[in-house]
């Protein structure tokens, strides 16, 4: 995700579409990203991103810069992604929907590459589903957005031990469902 400028985000915050339009342009798919992997469907991430950026909209005059501005667009991200978790229990059964991917999606690379990432996300989608929502929300943070642990503690409103902490639980906890899904297709 590209930095955005205190001007761009000055700007937007004033009004101007054309900021603010590059502002999303920047942050978007991060936002969706984050939303998809703790959420685990391609129509709630897609719903968490248009309300974030609603959010985003809405609050950026109130965004003073005091932390960076990735961090502040996360929290909102991570809150938005937990709050409508919360509040509908149909996602209670979180599997990423296939068929509902995008048909730019499916036609950008041979079919054949296409099914072995739509697999390998299912499992990375089912394992990271075993965690429990702290865990997750760090891990995603941590290993799919590439966050320091310091921004992943602003961005959570925690100390940067817990963050340290639910990260080493989480792995070890993905470590042996993984290892045990491959003792299972042994046997």
């Amino acid at each position: 995700m590209e930095e955005i400028t205190k001007d761009t985000i000055l700007n937007a915050s004033q009004g101007d579409m054309n900021a603010f339009e590059t502002i999303y342009k920047n942050t978007s798919g991060f936002v969706y990203n984050v939303a998809l992997r703790m959420a685990g469907s391609y129509d709630t991430a897609a719903e968490i991103t248009q309300d974030v950026f609603l959010k985003v909209y809405e609050e950026l005059k109130n965004f003073r810069h005091a932390s960076v501005f990735r961090t502040w667009l996360y929290r909102i991200t991570v809150n938005m992604t937990l709050n409508a978790l919360k509040k509908n229990s149909k996602y209670a059964d979180k599997t990423i929907d296939i068929d509902a991917m995008p048909d730019s999606i499916l036609t950008e690379n041979p079919v054949h590459d296409q099914i072995e990432r739509n697999t390998r996300n299912e499992e990375l989608q089912k394992l990271l589903d075993t965690l429990s929502e702290d865990q997750k929300i760090c891990i995603v943070l941590r290993d799919i957005e590439d966050m320091s642990y310091k921004e992943i503690a602003e961005t959570l409103n925690l100390n940067i031990n817990t963050v340290r902490t639910r990260l080493k639980r989480a792995r070890e906890t993905l470590l042996k469902r993984a290892a045990g899904g491959k003792l299972n297709e042994m046997h």
